[in-house]
């Protein structure tokens, strides 16, 4: 039986819908209470721009911390830009919605995370039937020992200890 609807799409643009949201209010009114975030994307994925030395540096995937320092943060439909400093080089960072792999905020152990395949993005002239894709993953897990206090520190998230709830979306479609 074919998908026409597609839920495991519709699934994954709602929960990027979350992320904007959060990035949206962060950009309008600051960050609330202690929530900090750690976004982890793949730095050579279409409409990413970073500058040559971050490249050189991250060429796979980079991990960025919206916690104290960083600033004119922007968020439109497909992307988010940001203001961040490197090393005490500041660097402003384009990074599309379609690139991220993980958001995580350790303040309240909220989390998602999407599939690699998720993050490439394809020209908007493809062909109607899409390839079937990995459903998004929401995380819950306790927050990392130490979150680190600065955004040029780029350690990603420590990983989920025991005691972390997963919830997979695509369990509920049929195979």
């Amino acid at each position: 039986m074919t998908d026409h609807i597609r839920y495991d799409v519709l699934a994954r643009d709602a929960l990027r819908g979350v992320l904007r949201r959060v990035l949206t209010d962060a950009a309008a009114h600051g960050l609330p209470g202690e929530h900090h975030f750690f976004i982890t994307f793949l730095s050579k994925a279409e409409g990413v721009k970073l500058s040559p030395r971050l490249l050189a540096q991250y060429p796979d995937e980079m991990t960025i911390i919206l916690q104290h320092q960083f600033w004119d943060l922007a968020v439109t439909e497909d992307r988010f830009e940001v203001g961040l400093s490197f090393g005490g080089v500041p660097e402003r960072l384009v990074v599309p919605f379609n690139a991220i792999k993980s958001f995580f905020d350790p303040s309240v152990q909220f989390g998602l995370q999407f599939e690699p395949s998720d993050a490439t993005t394809e020209p908007e002239t493809a062909a109607p039937k899409l390839p079937a894709a990995p459903a998004p993953t929401a995380v819950s897990a306790p927050a990392p020992a130490s979150a680190p206090a600065a955004t040029d520190e780029l350690e990603p998230p420590a990983a989920p200890s025991e005691g972390a709830e997963v919830v997979r979306l695509d369990r509920f479609r049929k195979k």
